[in-house]
């Protein structure tokens, strides 16, 4: 697994996870997304953020099996505090974050995303939580800044995907073009926020998370909650592992 940061022009840093299969992320790779974002956000000559992956998918959520290979719970509180770390990276990141998305976007991916600022996507990406069929719970939080409360909620108990192009009808996707297109879309719209006074947006960030009626933190810290509860009563173990004994992919 890596996370890399580079700058194909001035203003504009593109943080890159590559964790294949499935860009399923273990604790530390949540660590190290969060460290990349916040440091690209901190440094002086960054006008805005791509969060963007390699591989067939964006992203799949936590690793799975890392968390059923400890028999403790030492795993799962290290990805429930990885997966806040990286959330809120983004959100409180100092410059704007665009989360260019391709195929599949499940779980921890929808939690980096609802708290990007701004998302394109490829067309038939699709969207999901599917955290109800692994005996989990979290990213309501993000899904609801994503989709409507009632959808969100049908969303949410069923572990049904949203493609990009319902998300884009819902506005919560900027834009929805081919593969082959979305890095050169995403690049051309951090293009166009780096051009801006980086004075005025990274203060412009601010107040706009200052308005957000969302407390994104608390709310999904919250949820992680009845995750560790669904833990101790032995549920989760055996949804996890009815998952991996299917096969364990997207």
């Amino acid at each position: 697994m890596t996370v890399t940061t580079h700058s194909p022009e001035p203003g504009v840093a593109v943080v890159t996870v590559a964790a294949p299969p499935v860009n399923a992320l273990a604790a530390d790779g949540w660590f190290a997304l969060a460290e990349a974002v916040t440091n690209a956000g901190r440094d002086p000559g960054t006008h805005v953020v791509v969060l963007r992956a390699e591989g067939r998918g964006f992203n799949a959520g936590v690793d799975i099996k890392e968390i059923q290979r400890d028999p403790g719970h030492a795993a799962l509180i290290g990805a429930n505090e990885g997966c806040a770390a990286a959330f809120s990276a983004v959100y409180d990141c100092a410059v704007p974050v665009i989360a260019a998305v391709q195929g599949f976007c499940l779980g921890g991916g929808v939690g980096l995303v609802g708290n990007a600022d701004v998302v394109v996507a490829s067309e038939g990406a699709e969207f999901g939580l599917p955290e109800v069929d692994r005996g989990a719970l979290g990213a309501a939080t993000h899904l609801a800044r994503l989709v409507p409360q009632h959808l969100m909620r049908a969303l949410y108990y069923t572990a049904e995907t949203i493609s990009a192009k319902q998300l884009h009808h819902h506005g919560s996707v900027y834009a929805v073009v081919p593969r082959e297109e979305l890095d050169a879309t995403a690049l051309a719209l951090a293009r166009r926020i780096a051009a801006k006074d980086t004075r005025v947006i990274r203060a412009a960030k601010q107040a706009i998370n200052g308005i957000d009626v969302q407390p994104v933190h608390r709310s999904y810290r919250f949820e992680q909650g009845f995750t560790f509860q669904l833990n101790l009563a032995g549920v989760s173990g055996a949804a996890r592992q009815q998952f991996l004994d299917g096969g364990g992919k997207p």
